[in-house]
This record gives structure tokens, C-alpha cells and sequence, in this order.
């Protein structure tokens, strides 16, 4: 049903890919938006190694509420800060693409729980993070994308 790495001898393994999702903070989610269109955002992200799953948040309004409601297909697109090989200016970049499916997480003590583990990729600053969640927790939805497929590769930008 998925389509595998065209250039065979770029692809990451598993592993590498999920490094890759717990390391970079960011990424792009695409879902189907209004009259169907694609509709890609930049979100932040936690990957959490116990259950495979991908979480986001964000208000709990808006197109990317809409879109997830109406059709529950996705697929997320993180790529690395990339390397330069000695001698050479072009970039050498890891990225994965995930498709899955993603549901909206209900129960209030995980939003709490991954907010806070999502916020520590960004600070380590207790009294902010504590702040944010007393404050902007209660308005904010928490989106977990279950992996259906997760791939990657390795491109040189020459």
C-alpha cells in the first residue's frame, strides 16, 4: 500500500528515522483540507518511544481541527539541520516522511504529561513550563498521528 524508497541506497533504516523523530523538534503535518486540497503546517512535535505515536498540539479550533475531524489520514515530514562533508558545500539531509492516522487525545493527564515532555526539547525552564500549562493547558487540544508507515532517506542538495 506504501510506496518504498525509490533510490534504495538512500533509505535510513528504522532506527536512524526514529532518532531522527525524537532529535529534531519539527516538522510538517499535511492533511486534506477545505474542497480538498492539501494542507501542510509547520508543528512542533514529541515522539514517544513507549507507544510509537507522534503527538502535537494546538488550539482546539481552526482548519487542521477541521481537516483531522473530517478525514483522519495524515503524513509528517521532519528533516535534520544536515552535514557537509570536508571539501564539500552541499548539504547532506535526513528526512522522514510518516503516514498514519491521527485521533485527538482525550484524557487530560496525557495532554499534561506530553506538553511537558514536548516543552523540554525547548527549555528546561520548570516555572515557564508550569505557567504554560496552567495557562494555555486548558485550551489546548493534543493530536496523536499513529504510524502506519515511516520512512526515510539520505539526499545530497548537489
Amino acid at each position: 500500500m506504501f510506496r518504498e524508497v525509490a533510490r534504495k541506497k538512500q533509505a535510513l533504516p528504522i532506527e536512524e528515522c526514529i532518532e531522527i523523530l525524537i532529535k529534531e523538534p519539527r516538522g510538517v503535518l499535511s492533511v486534506l483540507g477545505d474542497d480538498d486540497y492539501p494542507y501542510g503546517m509547520p508543528l512542533n512535535h514529541y515522539y514517544c518511544e513507549d507507544d510509537g505515536k507522534i503527538y502535537f498540539h494546538g488550539g482546539k479550533q481552526g482548519h487542521k481541527v477541521d481537516a483531522i475531524k473530517r478525514h483522519d489520514k495524515a503524513s509528517f515530514c521532519v528533516y535534520d539541520q544536515g552535514f557537509r562533508n570536508p571539501g564539500e558545500w552541499a548539504l547532506n539531509i535526513r528526512s522522514v516522511i510518516v503516514f498514519g492516522r491521527i485521533e485527538i487525545v482525550e484524557d487530560t493527564e496525557k495532554v499534561l504529561k506530553i506538553s511537558r515532555l514536548l516543552s523540554y526539547k525547548f527549555t528546561d525552564d520548570e516555572e515557564y513550563i508550569e505557567h504554560e500549562l496552567i495557562n494555555a493547558g486548558p485550551r489546548t487540544l493534543m493530536f496523536a498521528l499513529k504510524p502506519e508507515c515511516i520512512t526515510g532517506k539520505i539526499v545530497n542538495e548537489a
